[in-house]
């Protein structure tokens, strides 16, 4: 589960364009080396999954699983998204320190 604090950083970093959404999106700059930190939603399906984690090994990206497609979307102010990237590197520290203190 998502919880408010992590949702509202994930908000401020749309609005400051450094939050990509979309499958296409997120894993271009996967690919390209834009994204800092991918987020993945825990109810994705097993195939995007898998997809999604050897793509990020691949390209030394780290992987968070966290919150559902549904959640991760509505963070972003979109439609549920399976998958979310963070091209910021003090957006991606916060959110990741805020998940691994267990406030997510």
């Amino acid at each position: 589960m998502l919880n408010k604090q992590t949702a509202n950083l994930l908000g401020l970093c749309q609005r400051a364009g450094k939050l990509l959404s979309g499958d296409a999106q997120v894993k271009n700059s996967i690919k390209e080396r834009k994204a800092v930190l991918v987020l993945l939603a825990a109810d994705a399906s097993e195939r995007t999954k898998k997809e999604y984690y050897h793509l990020a090994k691949a390209n030394s990206i780290p992987i968070i699983e966290t919150g559902t497609k549904l959640e991760l979307g509505w963070s972003a102010g979109k439609s549920p998204r399976a998958a979310l990237a963070v091209s910021d590197e003090n957006f991606a520290r916060g959110i990741t320190e805020i998940i691994e203190r267990g406030e997510a």
